[in-house]
């Protein structure tokens, strides 16, 4: 299929090929027929894209900061490394689209196959989308104007948010596309309603929609205007849609409100608010969230759980469905505001002038007679069967960052890499010269040709999909967590039985030749270990602290150190005693204490804490045993006392990772990948579930 997608690094906005995109569970899959260009957001990125890595630094001082924390903790050519990979991402452009669906995802109820729908989905052919970011659209409105459905929706919330009421007088600054949908729904509100702009073209077309409209250029001053149209009390309400770096803006909007007026923003401005033009008329100011209540609340968007309608009237769902009814009713005009209507291919007539252009809505016209294609060849290139094939499955920061630099050189032969969307897979398959980008996981699995799956999706995915992938003979890599509880667990474990495959977990501490040094110096006897994770907060809303998205951070990452404590000790954990922070932690705690013992009598202690301070190291080893003491920094040195003929290793940067990976190649080439045995990768799981069954409990938990 062919999507819309813009490079941060390069700024070139280009129509690439990409696999269509397989529905999900709780979306529908839509063909495109129409999409909107907010000429507003994505000039803003085209622009920013365009920009030199300085402008681009100054346009984000917050971002500037963290590369430098960054670099003091991780090293200039990591952080350059992580910053250019960050930027070489392509990122879809779009978010008002049209179309038709063609296939429902599991426990989709609203939404048949054939249905007209607008949605939030991006300028591509074919879209996946939430069911909660869906909505119907009635017969009697064409796709053209359906595509005004959630740019509209935008106004909307400002407008809720403003809490007009009939009669009122509410001021809108900025007549672009949102500030003239915004307008002309605030006159079928009956408002009296006030605009200005600094283009004529749009004070003209505001006019004619029954709005009193200025260009402050031509001699109008903006607050003298309102205070003169109000009989000088002042504008009820102020929306304010319009874009500017500067504070003059916020300052106008004050100064032309009543006393207790309110002002919405809906666009970007300066936001040096002056306390006593606030203060002094007791005004309220609220930044406006996008379509409305909903957005970016993963439970919603993603999970499909709708707010109680009783509790909250307006979603961002119930919002697009408002606009269509405006629409449909004739209470809100916008077949006069399309400019252009282009041809998918022709996509350049928008964007290769979009920084001057003067069109109001430009629409992307999409051919009905395209086919779905789940997977597409990126790269022409002769495999040899007999060294082994990899089918690489997720594109995400892992792969990108990790995985791929890392089997670099290793003469890896990757055939097949599956993102979800198909963009990211993509984007990695041409940097990485691997053969096909595809969509479809089961692809893969029917392949014959490919020996070897890795798995590096989110955490809720691994266990069906190292099952699906055993059940057909295919040698497995899982990136850590195997599994999220028991049950997955044990149906792993009946799969593993029964195929000719062989499984590994992505441990990779153990393979740091700084820690294959300290086993060699402290051998198998007894000893005691404390491991600390100096992790860093991460928001609460991120999917890794979803139990059942991401399993929590104990299972999703602190696992690596009891597989660590489990490769030096050489014995496997027997019971696990887990204690967090605070006086009622959660069991997605990321600040917690793992105390485990061994079968051996050794003794370990992972510290897992999210609450340190990032110039911190963030990885620290400290292991005790025959008077010895061994002490490792981040995997970059390593520090002996009592130990003859040691005193200190040093790496410029870990090669941990590498050497993992080149191991998992070699063994590929050998028919498997079982580098870690077997029974370990079950009793490190089982003990990462234990933990969080101690917290519960408050006691030791045996592991079976």
């Amino acid at each position: 299929m062919k999507q819309i997608l813009q490079s941060f690094k390069t700024g070139v906005t280009e129509l690439a090929d990409l696999p269509a995109p397989k529905v999900k569970s709780g979306q529908v899959l839509i063909q495109t027929t129409r999409s909107l260009v907010s000429l507003g957001t994505e000039r803003m990125l085209v622009e920013f894209g365009k920009a030199s890595l300085i402008q681009k630094a100054r346009q984000q001082p917050d971002k500037v900061k963290m590369v430098l924390d960054k670099i003091k903790t991780e090293g200039l050519m990591p952080t350059l490394e992580a910053v250019f990979n960050k930027l070489e991402q392509p990122l879809p452009l779009g978010y008002c689209n049209v179309g038709k669906v063609i296939a429902v995802g599991k426990g989709v109820t609203d939404f048949k196959v054939g249905d007209r729908v607008a949605s939030n989905g991006q300028h591509a052919e074919f879209v996946s989308v939430p069911q909660n970011l869906v909505a119907h659209i009635p017969d009697t409105i064409s796709d053209d104007e359906a595509a005004f459905t959630v740019i509209g929706s935008i106004g909307l919330q400002g407008i809720r948010l403003v809490n007009p009421t009939m009669g009122e007088t509410i001021v809108v600054i900025g007549l672009g596309l949102i500030g003239l949908l915004t307008a002309e729904m605030l006159v079928a509100n009956g408002c009296k309603v006030i605009g200005y702009d600094l283009d004529d073209n749009k004070v003209e077309i505001a006019k004619q929609k029954g709005i009193i409209a200025f260009n402050p250029l031509k001699g109008n001053d903006p607050v003298k205007f309102v205070l003169e149209n109000t009989n000088q009390i002042g504008a009820d309400g102020v929306v304010i849609t319009a874009s500017a770096k500067n504070n003059q803006i916020i300052s106008q909007a004050a100064q032309m409100s009543r006393k207790r007026g309110r002002i919405t923003l809906v666009g970007v401005i300066g936001l040096d608010i002056s306390r006593a033009e606030f203060y002094e008329k007791e005004l309220t100011f609220q930044v406006s969230c996008s379509y409305g209540p909903g957005r970016y609340d993963d439970d919603y968007e993603f999970k499909g759980i709708d707010y109680p309608l009783p509790f909250v009237r307006w979603t961002e769902k119930r919002n697009f469905e408002t606009v269509l009814q405006l629409i449909a009713s004739g209470k809100l005009e916008v077949k006069s505001l399309i400019s252009e209507i282009v041809p998918l291919e022709e996509f350049d007539k928008i964007y290769g002038d979009i920084g001057n252009s003067k069109s109001i809505a430009s629409l992307i016209k999409y051919s009905e007679e395209t086919i779905p294609e789940s997977t597409i060849v990126v790269n022409q290139k002769e495999l040899q069967p007999s060294k082994g094939i990899i089918g690489l499955v997720g594109a995400g920061n892992f792969t990108k960052m990790t995985l791929l630099p890392a089997l670099k050189g290793s003469d890896a032969q990757i055939k097949h890499i599956v993102s979800s969307g198909g963009v990211n897979g993509t984007a990695l398959a041409k940097k990485h010269n691997i053969a096909q980008s595809t969509t479809d996981y089961d692809l893969v699995l029917d392949d014959k040709e490919v020996d070897v799956v890795m798995i590096t999706t989110r955490h809720n995915l691994h266990a069906n999909m190292v099952i699906k992938a055993l059940e057909k003979g295919k040698h497995v890599f899982v990136e850590k967590p195997l599994a999220l509880n028991h049950e997955e667990l044990k149906a792993i474990e009946t799969s593993y039985q029964k195929s000719n495959g062989t499984l590994m977990i992505g441990f990779n501490r153990r393979f740091s030749p700084h820690t294959q040094k300290i086993k060699s110096l402290v051998g198998d006897a007894p000893m005691n270990i404390i491991a600390t994770m100096n992790a860093g907060a991460i928001p609460p809303e991120v999917w890794v602290h979803d139990m059942e998205v991401g399993g929590g951070r104990i299972i999703g990452e602190a696992c690596h150190y009891l597989d660590l404590i489990v490769y030096l000790t050489g014995s496997k954990i027997k019971a696990v005693c887990m204690n967090a922070l605070g006086e009622n932690p959660a069991e997605n705690t990321d600040n917690a204490s793992i105390l485990v013992k061994l079968e051996n009598g050794s003794t370990g202690v992972v510290n897992y804490f999210a609450n340190g301070s990032k110039s911190y190291v963030k990885e620290r080893l400290e292991v005790f045993s025959q008077e010895k003491t061994l002490i490792m920094n981040n995997f970059i040195k390593t520090t002996g006392y009592g130990v003859k003929g040691f005193s200190k290793l040093k790496t410029k940067l870990d090669k941990g990772h590498k050497a993992q990976f080149g191991a998992i190649v070699n063994k590929i080439k050998e028919g498997d990948i079982a580098l870690i045995p077997y029974e370990e990768l079950i009793n490190v799981t089982k003990a990462s579930f234990a933990a969080i069954q101690s917290l519960k409990e408050g006691k030791w938990i045996e592991v079976e």
